[in-house]
Order: C-alpha cells, then sequence, then structure tokens
C-alpha cells in the first residue's frame, strides 16, 4: 500500500481524495493551514472527519513557508498530491498576493520535496480558468493557456511551468489536473451549488451576477476524487481536463434545486462580474483514454446527495458563511 502527501487536505477536493485513498488502505499525510479564504468551519468540520480514520495524520502549517520543508525530511512518500491552493477568481483580482504565495511559492516548495527527498511522482492540482476567455468548446488540453483573465489563472499557470521545469531538471513524472467546476457534500460555500442550496432552504434572497444564463459544466466530487487517484499513474509530463462534462445555465440550476429542495428560490439579479466566464466545459476525452476515467454521476443525482448533506448537517451548515 501507497503512503502519500496530500497538500490542501481539509479542503473540499483533499478531504475525499483522502478519505478514498483511505478507505483503499493507504496512509495519507496531509498538510493544511485552515486559512480563512472560505469559513474555517467548514474546514475543520472536514478535518474532523479525516483524524477519525486511521491511517491519516496531519500537520496545521502553511505550505508558502519555506521551513514547511523540513516537516517532510525524514518520510518517503509514494507521491505528493498537491491540492492546496487559493482559489476563487474574483478574489483573486482584490488581493493577487496571497495567491501568489499559496499557488506559486506553495508549489515550489512541494516539489523541493520531491526533490530533496526522493519522491519521484508529483500530481498538482489547476484550474479550467487557465484557458481565458475564448477557448473553444468542449475545451482540450492543447487549448492556448497563455491569456489568463485574473491573477488566479495566472498563479495557477505559474504552478504549472514550475512544475515542468522540475520534471525536465530532475525527472519527476508529473500529473496537472485542470478541474472544471466541482460540487458536492461539504463543498466550498464561496462556490454556487452550496450557496443556492442553503439560500433556497433557508429562504434567502438567491444572488445571481448576471442575468442566469451563463453556464458551468460540473462535475461531482467523488468523480473529481476517483480521476485524481488515477492520475497517480506514471505519465511523464501530462496535463489532463478533469470534470466539466455536464454543462448547464446558472438558472437551470436554481430551477433543478428548486424542485429536489422542494422550495420556490427568490432570485435577485445583479451585475455581471467581468473576472468569471461565460461558460466551460471539458474535452475529457485524455482522461479517459490515458487514466481510463469517466465520471458516474450526473447532475441530478449529485444535487440529491448534496442537499442530502445539507438537510443532515442543517443545524450548524445554515450559518455557513455563503458570501
Amino acid at each position: 500500500m501507497g503512503n502519500y502527501l496530500i497538500t490542501g487536505a481539509a479542503g473540499f477536493i483533499g478531504a475525499r481524495t483522502s478519505e478514498m485513498l483511505i478507505e483503499q488502505g493507504h496512509t495519507v499525510m496531509g498538510i493544511d493551514n485552515i486559512n480563512d479564504a472560505y469559513d474555517p468551519r467548514m474546514k475543520e468540520y472536514r478535518l474532523k472527519r479525516l483524524q477519525a480514520l486511521p491511517g491519516f495524520k496531519f500537520h496545521r502549517r502553511d505550505i508558502s513557508d519555506k521551513a514547511s520543508i523540513e516537516l517532510f525530511k525524514d518520510e518517503k512518500f509514494d507521491a505528493v498530491i498537491h491540492l492546496a491552493a487559493r482559489a476563487g477568481v474574483r478574489y483573486s483580482v482584490e488581493n493577487p498576493w496571497a495567491f501568489l504565495e499559496s499557488n506559486v511559492t506553495g508549489t515550489l516548495n512541494m516539489l523541493e520535496v520531491c526533490h530533496q527527498f526522493g519522491c519521484k511522482k508529483f500530481l498538482m492540482a489547476s484550474t479550467s480558468s487557465i484557458y481565458g476567455e475564448n477557448p473553444p468548446y468542449p475545451t482540450p488540453e492543447t487549448a492556448s493557456s497563455s491569456e489568463p483573465m485574473q491573477p488566479y489563472a495566472a498563479s495557477k499557470k505559474g504552478a504549472e511551468a514550475l512544475s515542468h521545469a522540475y520534471h525536465h531538471l530532475y525527472g519527476i513524472d508529473i500529473s496537472i489536473l485542470r478541474y472544471f467546476t466541482v460540487y458536492g457534500p461539504a463543498g466550498r460555500p464561496d462556490l454556487a451549488h452550496l450557496r443556492f442550496v442553503q439560500w433556497i432552504s433557508e429562504g434567502k434572497p438567491v444572488r445571481i451576477n448576471g442575468d442566469g444564463n451563463h453556464s458551468r459544466g460540473f462535475t461531482y466530487i467523488d468523480d473529481i476524487a476517483r480521476g485524481t487517484i488515477l492520475a497517480l499513474k506514471p505519465v511523464g509530463f501530462e496535463a489532463f481536463n478533469l470534470g466539466g462534462h455536464e454543462v448547464i445555465t446558472v438558472i437551470n440550476l436554481i430551477r433543478l434545486m428548486e424542485e429536489i429542495i422542494g422550495k420556490k428560490a427568490d432570485v435577485r439579479y445583479g451585475p455581471a462580474n467581468p473576472a468569471d466566464m461565460l461558460t466551460n466545459q471539458a474535452d475529457v476525452t485524455k482522461a479517459g483514454k490515458i487514466l481510463g476515467w469517466e465520471p458516474q454521476f450526473d447532475m441530478r443525482a449529485g444535487v440529491t446527495k448534496l442537499v442530502e448533506w445539507y438537510n443532515e448537517n442543517r443545524e450548524w451548515a445554515k450559518e455557513i458563511l455563503t458570501p
């Protein structure tokens, strides 16, 4: 069985990937600084679940601190699964420095863990935002990633470039995963799915940027975590799209949630945000051919599981900050 380092272990994708690996009999060492990029109560909830599992160890540290490299000098990892990042296209416009520190310097430090301590596999979370404003749809990995629209995407482009440099210099086998929009139980409260479920369930106004006709390709968290684990295989240096297979407009997503929750949404429209893409949709052919990955959850099944989770945890989840 393998031993893995997962950065951002208390994050949405990091926590579910950690759980799946432990369920398969592997051991996981997690690192996360539990920052306040969104309500830390969600991260503490995920971390508490992980710490109840055998085979999980944890460091509450910031990967952008160079000293964090030394935490792992006596460890032997089969792979570094680097999922920690500052995420959020809009907030990156307000505070780009935080994104440079976490997403570029943090990636450099974790690449140094591989280089200094002999780990031969590095997996890095990137983003669909890297494809910019007008890519072809569905978007293949060969589409240009050199015209980022916000500092978030630019920081991920920098992290990808650093990863390639370490592959070239030191022969580290690297999988770059360009995640498209992910949703599911215990998801990020700054993204649409959890926000909308909370707002509709609690009778709060459902705020939309724009007219609601912008769309996203969404994928359920279990499909994303499973694809992440499949990408631990040796590939040399490759980038893979994961997710975004089921495209739906924001207004139609709200209508689906109304049906599943059994309540009408009080929709309020606001100005569109210039940092937002109008749509995204992944071409996941490459992940299918090389990794053997394909999504298994459709939108209705995934949203139903999210609503069930929310209802089970409603006593505290209704208080989660959903900006």
